[in-house]
């Protein structure tokens, strides 16, 4: 039994249509906009043209279930999402979905009935337009009602508003949450989003462990001054404070981290940014990753450290404040056996490895067992139009989850 790739090629090029900007190609599907709810409407059609019972949630989560044979053993669910970065490409969310739809439509052409129910689950918002990752978060119960009435996106918009204008009742979310014992596991497949997969010419890999991750916003403040007037070693230039943190952060990560630590400083703000002006403070974000909460906190203590010295060297004041924090989630290993063993009786040699995004699995991964399947993403590009992936590494990938699919399902 296999996929039927035509019929995944078919799925990846209509849902891609929806939300396209003929300017610059990108796919704009954000959570709770006109573009989303077509996207939602074309997967509810296509649920139903799959012979699947649809179901939508008060988080607008989007399910298409095949029954199993006894209704009274835990779901194991497949999924991902089909909202998307501003500027986007095709495949980020999207194929998680599309591959999902393909595997139960496949079982049930065939004539199989699961023993356990599969449900397929597009949830809502994990790109985060509102913060966090609305659908998988409201599944596990961690929504609340101040949640919904006080997160907003960039440009101010309301959660609650956003969803009332899509024609949802905002605090029916809180009745999305599902009880954990009446699901099994969950499975996920997703592009890589790195170059790891391109660069070992491997079709398939199979995640072990998904980082977690920390952010900060960082401010160091000294002291505005002539850039002309004012002597080197009289200055409390805060831009120098930025400068002697970014050559720290190699050392921090040396000593203090793992092999899969990252660290980043992805933006920064020079104030009062005139020309010839010393800065009088700099602004700066910093996001931390790593597999292990252990590591997680000590390069939180690490990184605190060496900003405190480096203000102090610099005759500065630091400040920062956590903006997030997600723990490090491991999968279960029964679904990481399963996903091995589907590779291997499609004779394929999977690459082992971690997932350094945040993805719907990491929210479901604290409350039931979590397996993900990654392709590789052609020269690690996402979250813009040049994305994609090889249709042949697609297949493969849809082909490892049908298996563990068939397994899991006993």
């Amino acid at each position: 039994m296999k996929v039927d790739l035509e019929r995944i090629k078919a799925d990846v090029l209509a849902l891609a249509k929806i939300g396209r900007d003929p300017g610059d190609h990108g796919i704009y599907r954000m959570a709770f906009t006109e573009a989303d709810m077509a996207g939602k409407r074309w997967l509810s059609e296509r649920i139903e043209d799959a012979g699947l019972q649809l179901s939508v949630d008060g988080a607008a989560n989007i399910s298409g279930t095949l029954p199993g044979d006894d209704g009274d053993k835990p779901r194991v669910l497949i999924g991902s999402h089909i909202d998307t970065v501003p500027c986007a490409g095709a495949l980020d969310g999207a194929l998680g979905v599309i591959v999902g739809l393909e595997c139960l439509r496949t079982l049930r052409a065939s004539g199989v009935t699961p023993s356990r129910t599969l449900e397929l689950i597009a949830f809502s918002d994990e790109e985060g337009r509102f913060g966090g990752m609305f659908g998988s978060q409201a599944i596990c119960g961690q929504i609340h009602p101040e949640w919904i009435q006080t997160h907003v996106d960039t440009d101010g918009v309301a959660i609650a508003d956003a969803m009332t204008a899509c024609g949802y009742q905002p605090m029916d979310a809180l009745d999305a949450a599902r009880d954990p014992s009446t699901i099994d596991c969950y499975l996920e497949l997703h592009i890589e989003q790195g170059p790891v997969l391109d660069a070992l010419h491997r079709p398939v890999g199979i995640v072990d462990e998904i980082t977690g991750l920390f952010t900060w916003s960082v401010s160091f403040r000294g002291e505005a001054n002539h850039a002309g007037t004012t002597p080197m070693e009289m200055r409390n230039d805060a831009f120098m404070g930025l400068a002697d943190f970014a050559h720290e952060i190699p050392r921090i990560l040396a000593e203090n981290g793992s092999e899969r630590s990252r660290a980043t400083v992805g933006k920064a703000q020079i104030l009062p940014g005139a020309v010839n002006t010393v800065p009088g403070m700099v602004e700066f974000s910093l996001d931390v990753r790593d597999t292990s909460s252990m590591v997680l906190e000590e390069l939180q203590t690490s990184f605190r450290k060496a900003l405190s010295a480096i203000a102090r060297r610099r005759n500065l004041i630091f400040e920062f404040e956590q903006r997030s924090y997600l723990p490090p989630v491991s999968c279960h290993q029964k679904v990481v056996a399963a996903l091995l063993d589907g590779a291997k009786q499609l004779e394929m040699e999977p690459h082992v490895m971690c997932s350094g995004a945040a993805h719907d699995a990491q929210v479901m991964g604290t409350m039931v067992p979590t397996g993900m399947i990654f392709v590789p993403s052609k020269n690690g590009q996402s979250h813009s139009p040049a994305e994609w992936t090889a249709w042949s590494d697609i297949e493969a990938g849809a082909n490892v989850m049908l298996k563990a699919l068939l397994e899991l399902s006993k």
